[in-house]
C-alpha cells in the first residue's frame, strides 16, 4: 500500500494531463489510425501471390515491397516528431494520412516493381511514419495515471484489424483484382485524416527573442533549432541510450515468430490449417495481453520498467520453447506455448512506449519516440534474414527460435543496467531545460553581476551602502 502511494506520488511529478475526457477520444483515434497502419501492413501478404503472378518476379523481389514500407515507416518517424515539435501534431498526422492513401492509390496503377517500391514503399511508408509516432505521443501526453491502459487499448486494434483485414483483403482481390483492391485500401486509409483532425494542438511557450538579429540567422542557430526539434540531445544521455539499446535487442527477435512460426509448424508435420491456426491463436492472446498488461501496470503495484523486463524475459523464454514443444509432435503443446508467447508479446508492446516519458520526460517524448524507432528499425529488418540464414544452415528452425529468444533475454539484461533500475520507486522524470536556462544555471555569478546597479564598479561601494 505504501509502495503504491509512493509510486503515485512519483508519477504526480510528471506533466499532468487530463487523464480522461478528450483523451479517450484520442485513444479511439489512435485505435483507428494504428489499425490502418500496422494492421494494413500485416495484411499486405494477401497481395504477395498476386504480385508474383502478375509481374513474374521472384519472391525475394516482391518481399522488398513490404520491407521497404516497414523501413520507411520507422526511418521517417524522427521526421514526424520534428515536424510536430516545429508545427503541430494535427497537421502532421493529417498529412501522413493523405500520403499513406496517396501511395496505395498510385500503387494501383503500377506497371513495374520499382513503381511499387516508390509508392507502397516510400510514399505510404512516409505517411505511416508521420502518423504513428505523433498519435502515440499525443495519447501519452493526455494521460498520466492511466497511460499504459490507454496505450494498450489503442494498440489492441493491430491484432483485431489483422483478423478482419485478411479475409476482407482476400475478398477485395477476388472481386476487384489487386488494382481495385489497392484503390479501395487507399480510400480506406483516408480515414486517418479525420483521426488527425481530432488532435487539439497545444500552444507552446515561445522562446525569448534574441537581441542580436544576426545570431538568429546564423548557421549555428539553425543547426541548434533542428537539433532541438529532433531532440538529438537525447543521444548524449546514458539512460536513453541504454533503453534504446535494450529495445533494439528486443526488436531483433520479436518479429521472428510472425515470419517463421507457420513455416516451422508445417515443417513439423502439421497441416496448413493447423499451422495457420497457431498464429491466429497467438494473435488472439496478443490482443488480450495488451489490454491486461495496460490495466495491471496502471494499478501501480510494480514499476513499469520492471514489468517490461518481466514480459520481455517471458516472451524470450516462450520463443525458445516453441521449437522444443513441437519436437515431440504434440500439437497441443505447440498451441499452448504459442498462446503464452502471444500474451507476453502483446503485454510487452503496451509498456515499451509507456516507459519512454519516464526516461526523457513528457515534453521530449515526441522526439524520443522518433529516434527510438529510427534506431530499432535496422534490428527489425535484421531479425528475419538472420533467422532464415540459420534455417538454411541447420535445415530447421530450432536454432532460429533459440537465437531469437536469446536476443530478448539479452535486451532484458541490458535494461537492468539503467540507473535506479533496482529501486522500488520511479526517479523524478527529467524536465526540458532551454539553452538560456542551462547557461544561467551554469553561471549563477553572472546573474549576480548583472543584477548590480550600473555604477557599482567597486565591490567596496556595495559594502559601504549596507
Amino acid at each position: 500500500m505504501a509502495k503504491s502511494k509512493v509510486q503515485s506520488e512519483s508519477r504526480a511529478g510528471e506533466a499532468e494531463g487530463p487523464d480522461g475526457g478528450w483523451g479517450w477520444v484520442l485513444v479511439a483515434a489512435m485505435f483507428i489510425s494504428t489499425s490502418l497502419v500496422f494492421g494494413l501492413m500485416r495484411s499486405l501478404g494477401i497481395f504477395f501471390v498476386e504480385f508474383i503472378q502478375y509481374f513474374e518476379e521472384s519472391a525475394q523481389a516482391i518481399s522488398w515491397i513490404s520491407s521497404t514500407g516497414l523501413a520507411a515507416q520507422q526511418f521517417f518517424s524522427p521526421l514526424g516528431a520534428a515536424l510536430c515539435n516545429a508545427y503541430n501534431a494535427r497537421l502532421v498526422v493529417m498529412t501522413g494520412g493523405f500520403l499513406a492513401a496517396l501511395g496505395l492509390i498510385l500503387a494501383s496503377q503500377a506497371t513495374c516493381l520499382v513503381h511499387l517500391y516508390l509508392t507502397m514503399g516510400v510514399v505510404s511508408g512516409l505517411g505511416w511514419g508521420l502518423v504513428f509516432t505523433p498519435m502515440v505521443a499525443t495519447v501519452m501526453a493526455n494521460f498520466t495515471r492511466r497511460r499504459a491502459l490507454a496505450l494498450g487499448l489503442g494498440f489492441s486494434s493491430i491484432g483485431l484489424s489483422s483478423f478482419a483485414f485478411n479475409p476482407l483483403f482476400q475478398l477485395l482481390v477476388e472481386t476487384y483484382a489487386w488494382r481495385g483492391a489497392l484503390l479501395i485500401l487507399g480510400g480506406l486509409s483516408l480515414n486517418i485524416v479525420p483521426c488527425g483532425a481530432l488532435i487539439r494542438p497545444k500552444r507552446r511557450p515561445e522562446a525569448p527573442a534574441k537581441v542580436d538579429s544576426q545570431s538568429r540567422s546564423s548557421c549555428a542557430d539553425i543547426l541548434q533549432r533542428v537539433s532541438s526539434y529532433l531532440e538529438l540531445s537525447l543521444l548524449l544521455e546514458r539512460p536513453y541510450l541504454t533503453y534504446t539499446l535494450a529495445v533494439t535487442l528486443f526488436n531483433v527477435g520479436y518479429f521472428v515468430p510472425y515470419f517463421h512460426l507457420v513455416a516451422h509448424s508445417r515443417q513439423s508435420g502439421f497441416s496448413e490449417y493447423q499451422a495457420a491456426f497457431v498464429m491466429s491463436a497467438a494473435g488472439a492472446t496478443d490482443i488480450l495481453g495488451r489490454i491486461v498488461s495496460g490495466w495491471f501496470s496502471d494499478l501501480g503495484h510494480f514499476r513499469l520498467i520492471h514489468l517490461v523486463g518481466l514480459w520481455t524475459s517471458l516472451a524470450g523464454v516462450f520463443i525458445m520453447l516453441l521449437p522444443v514443444s513441437s519436437l515431440t509432435g504434440s500439437y497441443a503443446a505447440l498451441m499452448f506455448i504459442s498462446l503464452l508467447y502471444g500474451f507476453c508479446s502483446g503485454a510487452l508492446t503496451s509498456l515499451v512506449f509507456a516507459v519512454v516519458p519516464m526516461i526523457v520526460g513528457v515534453e521530449r517524448v515526441m522526439g524520443g519516440l522518433g529516434l527510438l524507432q529510427l534506431i530499432e528499425s535496422g534490428a527489425g529488418l535484421l531479425g528475419a534474414p538472420l533467422s532464415g540464414l540459420l534455417k538454411d544452415i541447420t535445415g530447421n528452425y530450432v536454432a532460429s527460435f533459440m537465437v531469437a529468444g536469446s536476443f530478448l533475454l539479452l535486451g532484458s539484461l541490458t535494461m537492468a543496467t539503467l540507473p535506479h533500475y533496482f529501486s522500488c520507486t520511479d526517479p523524478p522524470p527529467p524536465q526540458r531545460c532551454s539553452f538560456d536556462e542551462k547557461s544561467n544555471s551554469l553561471h549563477p555569478e553572472l546573474l549576480q553581476m548583472n543584477s548590480l546597479p550600473p555604477d557599482t564598479n567597486n565591490p567596496t561601494v556595495e559594502r559601504s551602502d549596507r
